[in-house]
């Protein structure tokens, strides 16, 4: 349940990202050299380490919740 709610914020932030970074790279064509603005391969690259990096941050915490027993952690409450 952590994991597919961190996944889905994970796409949706790249989803936005990406929609930004399509209107900004225009702006910002005349530095880039030897690439295109739009290239497609750093697009997807970008948004796949960013995605994989935020599922990392969302299983580290949950595992280790996992190990926690139900009834230590309520009588820690």
């Amino acid at each position: 349940m952590i994991l597919r709610q961190g996944l889905e914020l994970a796409i949706a932030g790249a989803a936005v990202g990406l929609i930004g970074a399509l209107i900004v790279s225009h702006l910002m064509a005349g530095l880039l050299y030897g690439v295109s603005s739009t290239d497609p391969l750093t697009f997807a690259g970008v948004s796949l380490l960013l995605t994989a990096v935020a599922l990392a941050a969302c299983y580290i915490p949950a595992r280790r919740a996992m190990r926690v027993n139900p009834i230590v952690a309520l009588r820690y409450e």
